[in-house]
């Protein structure tokens, strides 16, 4: 019996809810965003990525040449820091990257359509 009581004493413990999470900080991108609207919900413009961008981390959103992305956001640089864009890419097929979301360089895209400007500054939350 005893060994059973710790048997069970021990899975309780490995299935507990509560679990260590550590993580690695990553820097800050920017301090502010130009969006269309205070939760930059509404597109700003549609872009086309002219080169291949391989993301550095799980911010970021990895092009391929020709893709179009749709742009929610306009990060304000900060000194020493790139422009970033926030935007979502589809893949070739429907069911490919649907609606992903993240980071990429402004300076890899080219904006082919504005629906609306970004003029609305809204500080950034951990970015």
């Amino acid at each position: 019996m005893p060994k059973f009581l710790y048997l069970v004493c021990g899975l309780f413990l490995l299935c507990s809810p509560y679990q260590s999470v550590s993580g690695v900080k990553m820097d800050k991108i920017s301090n502010t965003k130009l969006c269309a609207d205070e939760e930059c919900s509404y597109v700003i413009s549609l872009a086309v990525a002219n080169d291949d961008y391989n993301a550095p981390d799980c911010r970021f959103i990895n092009l391929k040449k020709g893709q179009q992305i749709y742009v929610y956001a306009k990060l304000l640089p900060d000194e020493g820091t790139g422009e970033f864009w926030s935007g979502s890419v589809y893949g070739d097929r429907y069911v490919d990257q649907m609606g992903i979301i993240g980071y990429f360089p402004s300076t890899l895209v080219t904006e082919t359509l504005v629906y609306k400007e970004g003029s609305i500054e809204i500080p950034t939350s951990g970015l």
